[in-house]
């Protein structure tokens, strides 16, 4: 296998590159194979592109006439086929030849999309576990062929010879590996027989296994795919396709999706997961082709957003990569992406018109994966929009059942706003829904084109100021004092305070603060101690009038009525230091270093007051 390097050959002549057979092992199984088990897959995968061309050459031939045999003992590995085979000019063509494939240049124009490999070079796989490899192939293209052997070395050299007909009777091709010492992990007969089901359970061809025993061999794919199989009832059919999703992924299906795309020869199904899954977190899919398993971790067959699924497919025409361990990014992978996903979006479809429960459940696990889809589907929005949960000042409910007693909705930019304003607005009886959460806010403002009697608007700090009681005049008057001190306690916050009266009564203060105001109050800042440099030009282009925060106090609450009566400075600015503290931690915003400090000292000052007191 290493091609000599001829130094006397005249300047300037082609020459050929040397090969170092242990170097590209090592590159194989360091970085094109995942794991030294692929051997096994490599030498199943070879033997049914045999049977393919046998079948090409003998199409009259039963189904099941032609199949693969396994052995492993312990001592030695064997994989038999009763395929093609290879004449001895093939062996000198493909075998020794690195890079090249063992289908005929002029088939695979023809039938490239017949074979499960294409790339010639999953026979070295097999030095990744042992140190030779024995071939003794016989071709069926030729009546009376000889056998023919082939030994292969892992230091680069083979040796091939004829031999007599009897060695082979019929035609096909065994392989036979002697495995190292240090590869009995992949090499003892339960392992083997282990990965020839995990690799092969869904080949089309007769596959049997034995384990040195003698016997005949125990099948490793006895019966066909199960969407394949006869079923007496629906029923029965969706039950043990929910039994099989459950042997390959581990969990009960909430429901399994048929996938059926005649146009690409692809089968499977989707099971449907029962719990919810991190957003963005994409599931692996066990992709077969041809009935070989590709892999088990297929990103790429779904879209983004089908997260709620795990898929097991055998497909036709998608074409592997290289190492035969993911799929090759093409318009036919892209043209199956869109056509699966079509067929979940009919699977919602079909649930939502004929099985309210099922989808009840399937939306209280992966409702953010339909609000992923909704956003951008149409059809989507108009179905699940009023089914979808969202949380709102009535507790979490369904748009259409909050829209049934709010014709006015306001939705939150943040789920900080929600929280400040959420427990005030129920009792004032506004219908505020959180529009913090991913998506949430885009389909609750899409929720008009469902429901045209429903209007929707942002929420305003006014409007929520709007609907708090003014205190009568006389207690105004008498507050101002102290609502003078908190005003210059809290300038430093661009805080604004005002007294109002307003449900529940058990909340002392209100703080109406957005991050958008936050973010210019900020901006502004910065540009007042930058003036005069070219930052500080830039930044008062920016600047516009930023809105102050609102600290309203509850004239209902106990502690409120007390506190705008103290007449003493320092106390009353204190006071008021620890009231809008309370308030800005009740909102759950992320505080401000100063905000922290200011929570600090007021309560320290609270404390030493209430000690002196009692002293």
């Amino acid at each position: 296998m290493t091609l000599p390097h001829t130094p006397e050959s005249p300047a300037g002549a082609d020459r050929t590159f040397q090969v170092d057979l242990r170097g590209l092992v090592d590159l194989l199984s360091h970085h094109l194979y995942s794991s030294p088990r692929v051997y096994l897959r490599e030498l199943l995968q070879n033997a049914v592109d045999a049977l393919t061309a046998r079948h090409a050459l003998e199409p009259d031939a039963a189904v099941g006439a032609f199949g693969i045999r396994l052995y492993a003992d312990g001592s030695v590995v064997r994989v038999e086929d009763d395929g093609v085979g290879l004449s001895e000019a093939d062996v000198h063509t493909f075998l020794a030849t690195i890079g090249r494939s063992s289908k005929r240049a002029d088939e695979v124009a023809e039938q490239r999309a017949d074979f499960i490999g294409q790339f010639g070079i999953g026979l070295l796989s097999c030095f990744l576990v042992a140190d030779e490899i024995h071939v003794v192939s016989r071709s069926a293209r030729t009546p009376g062929a000889p056998a023919v052997e082939w030994r292969g070395r892992g230091d680069g050299s083979y040796s091939v010879r004829t031999l007599p007909a009897a060695a082979r009777p019929r035609p096909g091709t065994t392989v036979t590996l002697t495995p190292r010492a240090d590869a009995g992990e992949w090499t003892r007969p339960v392992q083997v027989q282990a990965l020839a089901r995990h690799f092969g359970s869904l080949l089309r061809h007769p596959v049997t296994f034995d384990g040195g025993t003698g016997g005949p061999g125990a099948p490793v794919n006895p019966e066909p795919a199960p969407w394949a199989r006869t079923y007496p009832t629906p029923g029965a059919r969706s039950r043990a396709l929910a039994g099989y999703g459950e042997e390959v992924f581990g969990f009960t299906p909430l429901d399994t999706i048929d996938l059926d795309l005649p146009a690409v020869g692809l089968k499977g199904i989707a099971c449907v997961l029962p719990e919810a899954v991190p957003a963005g977190r994409r599931h692996g899919h066990r992709v077969h082709v041809k009935g070989m398993l590709l892999s088990e971790q297929a990103q790429e067959i779904l879209p983004e957003w089908a997260f709620f699924v795990r898929c097991v497919l055998d497909a036709e025409s998608l074409r592997p990569t290289a190492s035969r361990e993911s799929l090759y990014e093409d318009d036919t992978l892209a043209a199956v992406r869109d056509a699966l996903a079509e067929r979940l979006r009919a699977w919602i479809a079909r649930t939502a018109a004929s099985d309210p429960d099922l989808l009840g459940r399937f939306l209280q696990a992966h409702h953010l994966a339909v609000k992923s889809l909704a956003v951008h589907d149409d059809e989507i929005l108009r179905m699940l929009l009023p089914w979808l949960p969202f949380e709102t000042t009535a507790g979490h409910a369904t748009l259409d059942e909050f829209a049934r007693t709010h014709r006015t909705v306001l939705v939150t930019s943040s789920v900080e706003e929600f929280r400040q304003v959420a427990a005030i607005a129920s009792a004032a009886g506004l219908g505020v829904v959180n529009g913090g959460y991913t998506y949430d806010r885009e389909l609750v403002h899409r929720l008009p084109e469902i429901r045209p009697e429903v209007s929707v608007a942002d929420l305003d700090p006014a409007t929520l100021t709007a609907h708090l009681d003014p205190v009568d005049r006389e207690t105004e008057l008498a507050a101002s004092p102290y609502l003078a001190v908190a005003r210059d306690a809290l300038a430093v916050f661009d805080c604004d305070v005002a007294l109002r009266t307003f449900q529940p009564a058990s909340a002392p203060a209100l703080l109406l603060d957005s991050r958008e105001a936050r973010h210019e109050r900020t901006r502004s800042q910065l540009a007042r101690e930058q003036q005069g440099g070219v930052w500080g030009d830039i930044l008062g282009h920016l600047r516009q009038e930023a809105p102050r925060a609102q600290l309203i106090l509850n004239q209902l609450n106990p502690l409120v009525r007390t506190a705008v009566t103290i007449d003493e400075p320092e106390l009353a600015r204190t006071s008021a230091e620890a009231l809008y503290g309370q308030a800005a931690m009740l909102s759950r915003r992320p505080l401000r270093p100063a905000e922290s400090s200011l929570i600090n000292r007021s309560f320290l000052d609270l404390l030493a007051h209430a000690l002196r007191k009692d002293s």
